[in-house]
């Protein structure tokens, strides 16, 4: 397996990240000095990746704990988690950060939080190994296999949970070919995971997201791979808008549908998908594309960010815990312990 993508760095006084949204044109890195510099990168997108965004905001409060005071951390929680809705990690991360905090005398804050976000980072590359191994059992030798957005290690803290499946596999020889859905209205997954697919030399081809239904009807496909931003407790998936869509040609075409993603995705304290807030980011990145409008002057548009797959759609959870298969509550709280 490749080693890890140098996309998030850790400077002690500063974290500094690839800038996603310039991806594949240019690489170009933003220092994040502050928690609210980091929970800017995070908002605009210069990050992405529930996974990734966990990561980041762990560092952001390192950065905070920098002044040694309790309610600088609590300041930097807040700002951090309101930078994005949907995705638990960030949360997880933040919470994680700020119970560490009330245990450290204010002198021991900066290094004692360095530490634990250092270890978070690494935890996830951890789980991102596990989760490869375990996923890519699932797949017949020679599998063709649809993957949405970027589930990458450009989502992760480098290594991927949908793409890392299929990194793993591919090395296996249980991945053939890989399509990736473009995945509109940011494009992650041309701009994105084509570019990390093709970097690895995995054979992969790009379809606009409306293609899938039909490739399923003409050609053998064999299972459909994605990540997750947030599952709740009964194994309701969200993910990237268009998601449901495909879980539910996968449905009626008898493909697999499989969600890799790390426990710290998972929402205990969500009975279900309809408690999941869903984003809704600005019309104007539906109604342009890299500033060129692409609709009529004074035209609307709805722009949600994420959507949900009914449980009942999901064939198999793959963490790095284990396989929940079938996916219910009882499964998801069994392996959550």
């Amino acid at each position: 397996m490749a080693r890890p993508i140098p996309h998030i760095v850790w400077k002690r006084d500063r974290l500094r990240v690839l800038d996603q949204r310039e991806l594949p044109r240019r690489i170009v890195y933003v220092d994040c000095r502050t928690p609210r510099e980091v929970a800017k990168a995070i908002k605009d997108m210069a990050l992405r990746g529930a996974p990734l965004i966990g990561c980041a905001a762990a560092f952001g409060m390192a950065l905070a704990a920098r002044r040694r005071s309790v309610r600088a951390l609590d300041a930097a929680a807040e700002v951090l988690v309101k930078s994005r809705p949907t995705a638990v990690n960030l949360a997880h991360a933040v919470s994680a950060m700020r119970e560490l905090a009330r245990s450290t005398p204010p002198a021991g804050l900066p290094e004692r939080l360095a530490r634990a976000a250092e270890r978070y980072y690494r935890d996830d590359l951890s789980f991102n190994r596990r989760m490869g191994v375990l996923g890519a059992a699932l797949l017949p030798r020679g599998a063709v296999v649809i993957t949405h957005c970027n589930a990458g290690a450009l989502a992760t803290s480098g290594i991927g949970t949908a793409l890392g499946v299929i990194r793993e596999a591919f090395r296996q020889g249980r991945v053939a070919h890989v399509y990736a859905d473009e995945t509109r209205p940011y494009l992650q997954g041309s701009r994105l995971t084509l570019w990390e697919l093709m970097q690895e030399g995995i054979p992969c081809t790009l379809i606009t997201d409306s293609m899938a239904a039909h490739l399923m009807k003409v050609q053998r496909i064999d299972a459909v791979i994605v990540g997750s931003d947030r599952i709740a407790a009964n194994g309701d998936v969200c993910n990237k808008i268009g998601t449901y869509g495909l879980a539910i040609v996968a449905r009626h075409h008898r493909v697999p549908f499989y969600a890799v993603a790390p426990t710290t995705t998972f929402d205990p304290g969500t009975a279900d998908g309809s408690g999941i807030p869903i984003e809704e980011r600005s019309a104007k990145e539906v109604l342009e594309l890299s500033g060129i409008p692409i609709a009529p002057v004074g035209a609307r548009a709805r722009h949600f960010a994420f959507d949900v797959t009914p449980a009942r759609l999901v064939t198999a959870i793959v963490t790095e815990k284990g396989v929940i298969r079938p996916v219910n509550a009882a499964r998801v709280k069994r392996l959550l312990g």
